[in-house]
């Protein structure tokens, strides 16, 4: 028989015990915010995880030049396509009205990450919406190619583009892809790494740097993109079905949408926004009675009544295609 000592176990020629080791400092070098899990353990014994977000926030880029001529597409490359002077405003319209919201939330050491789309109309949106910032509130910022506008195809031709559109809604908003383009189902692909981006960054408190002593509970995010790409956004996260996505309305140029935790810390619209707010942007009863319940939900529970889980699905969804 023979009898082997634990450090025998090896991992590619290294005792497993250092190994797991190397491999947890290399987590850490690769990782550095999990250092700020050390303190305070939880019930169950383990590490206290990093405060999630207090809210994500939805703002869409301000008046650019192209939705006021449209002919701008036709010689400038749709991510050239800056703000107008009115789109300036709308930006910093826009960041005041951030800032006394976050200001507002009864925590004095708020901050704001921000995640923009490399379109100019958006980069020029984010630095209108820092104008109103103090530097210490902000906590990072992050140049987000996945939430680009949505491709219509290059230089665009005027003609064409009414022909396509046209098409679209016989085709439908959501599957219907412009030629040498995308279409919305094209995007949400890419949304959904985003938000998968998205989460790991919340679970593994990416938005908290290390060399900061206190971990600030009124952390705030906040997406800087598209009408579009942000309606997107929303379908993925809240689990909306495609005929819920097309009833919705593009915001406003500078306008918002906050996702605030409710009191199981799950995001809900409702707890911002009213009811009013919501159906005018396009939520729909069965859509509203799930930001309720969102409102109070805790964080890993499902909501089996909603229409696209469960029974219901199959007693209210009997015209799927009419």
């Amino acid at each position: 028989m023979r009898w082997r000592c634990c450090d025998d176990d090896t991992v590619g020629g290294v005792p497993r015990r250092r190994a797991q080791q190397l491999l947890h400092n290399q987590h850490q070098e690769r990782f550095p915010e999990l250092a700020l899990r050390r303190g305070p353990e939880n019930n169950n014994g383990g590490q206290a995880p990093p405060p999630r977000p207090r809210r994500i926030v939805l703002v869409r880029h301000g008046e650019s030049e192209g939705n006021v001529d449209e002919a701008a597409y036709t010689r400038v490359p749709d991510p050239r396509i800056g703000l107008t002077a009115q789109g300036w405003r709308d930006a910093e319209d826009c960041g005041r009205r951030l800032r006394d919201l976050f200001s507002n939330s009864g925590d004095s050491d708020w901050k704001v990450y921000f995640y923009v789309s490399p379109y100019r109309r958006s980069l020029e949106t984010l630095r209108g919406i820092g104008r109103a910032f103090e530097p210490h509130r902000f906590a990072g910022v992050r140049e987000e190619p996945r939430l680009r506008e949505q491709d219509f195809g290059n230089f665009q031709d005027r003609d064409q583009m009414r022909v396509d559109k046209e098409l679209r809604l016989k085709y439908g908003r959501f599957f219907y892809r412009f030629p040498n383009g995308e279409s919305a189902a094209d995007v949400y692909d890419r949304i959904t790494g985003f938000r998968e981006t998205l989460r790991a960054d919340i679970d593994i408190g990416r938005f908290h740097p290390p060399q900061q002593q206190r971990r600030t509970d009124d952390m705030n995010i906040v997406l800087v993109s598209h009408g579009l790409t942000l309606r997107v956004f929303l379908m993925r996260w809240y689990k909306w079905t495609v005929r819920q996505f097309e009833g919705l309305n593009n915001l406003g140029n500078g306008g918002t949408l906050v996702m605030q935790t409710g009191e199981g810390g799950r995001y809900s619209l409702l707890v911002h926004h009213t009811e009013d707010e919501l159906r005018e942007f396009g939520l729909t009863d069965e859509m509203l009675k799930d930001q309720m319940w969102h409102k109070t939900a805790r964080v890993g529970d499902i909501n089996y009544s909603f229409i696209t889980n469960g029974q219901s699905f199959f007693d209210e969804r009997t015209d799927l295609y009419l």
